[in-house]
């Protein structure tokens, strides 16, 4: 029980699943980040549906970053945290492009509500940017 408990969730890991599963509390933490700027930005500010989505993304993506390194990923193979980030971010530029062509795929093209369509999007792009982090970024 216990013990389980903490090798899931206290320390660095280098446990290919307990990654998969740190990464999805990751996730589901940068996914809150990012839906709920979405529909804030889009429902209160009146920000068009795309740009809030970019917006919010971007929270998110920082959140991913700074929560991924500090408890997903033990260690990086590049050496310079800046590089490290400029890919980091590359790779979430890359889930962003997929995710807004999803999106205006989802909503304008097949008419779905845009929460629904984001929602969609989100668990493709998840497994996007998942692989390639750890292939890309960390041992």
């Amino acid at each position: 029980g216990m013990r389980l408990f903490r090798s899931v969730f206290v320390g660095l890991t280098k446990n290919l699943y307990i990654q998969f599963i740190r990464y999805g509390f990751v996730a589901a933490i940068s996914l809150a980040v990012d839906f709920s700027g979405l529909v804030l930005l889009k429902e209160y500010t009146g920000i068009h549906y795309l740009l809030s989505a970019t917006i919010s993304f971007t929270a998110g993506l920082l959140t991913n970053y700074f929560l991924s390194s500090l408890w997903v990923f033990e260690s990086s193979k590049l050496s310079s945290k800046k590089r490290e980030f400029i890919l980091f971010a590359l790779i979430g530029v890359i889930g962003l492009i997929l995710t807004d062509i999803l999106l205006w795929l989802l909503t304008d093209v097949f008419g779905l509500f845009y929460v629904l369509s984001k929602a969609i999007a989100t668990i493709l792009v998840y497994f996007w940017n998942f692989g390639a982090r750890k292939r890309m970024l960390f041992n």
